[in-house]
């Protein structure tokens, strides 16, 4: 869920960005393409890095990396720098899946992991719902906002999830010894 919220802040200051950097239409459509074409290279090449690292430690770095990237947003003052930063987040973003999907095989019984894998993508299109009435979206459209603070505040806690998920992983025990 927490990935869908970063992704979706572009969309909810669309307007507002392309007035205070002057950017046009084939602009912004550059920025979606540089993080949709990250998300689809970054499956391959993260999907690998976390079958080589394990699904604890993969996922926790990604959640760092995605975190930093989002947070790099509000830190970008001209169209590179939110162009980088949009490929950065797709980069980042791209492990959620692949992540996921060996977490449920690795500590889910087989008669659960289709109801786990429905739980986790469920959360994918509910941060997407939930973030323009969100705390990440409300703040972000207010009158005199900057937008650079929605980027910070989407993050200011998502590296912290990222360790978070570190310690939680070890206290539970796996379906199976994780191959």
């Amino acid at each position: 869920m927490k990935n869908y919220m970063d992704r979706q802040v572009i969309g909810v200051l669309k307007t507002t960005l392309q007035h205070d950097l002057g950017w046009n239409e084939i602009d912004y459509g550059n920025l979606v393409f540089a993080f949709q074409a990250a998300y689809a290279v970054g499956m391959v090449l993260v999907g690998r890095f976390i079958d080589r690292v394990g699904t604890r430690l993969g996922y926790a770095l990604a959640m760092v990396f995605w975190s930093l990237a989002s947070i790099a947003h509000g830190l970008a003052s001209s169209f590179t720098g939110f162009l980088v930063a949009r490929f950065a987040l797709g980069l980042g973003e791209s492990a959620v899946f692949p992540a996921s999907l060996k977490a449920v095989a690795e500590w889910f019984p087989k008669k659960e992991r289709a109801l786990a894998t429905g739980i986790f993508n469920a959360g994918s299109n509910l941060g997407a719902i939930a973030t323009p009435s969100s705390s990440h979206g409300l703040p972000c459209i207010g009158v005199g906002a900057r937008p650079s603070s929605c980027w910070v505040e989407s993050d200011s806690f998502g590296w912290r999830c990222g360790c978070g998920f570190i310690a939680v992983r070890r206290s539970i025990r796996p379906a199976r010894p994780p191959s």
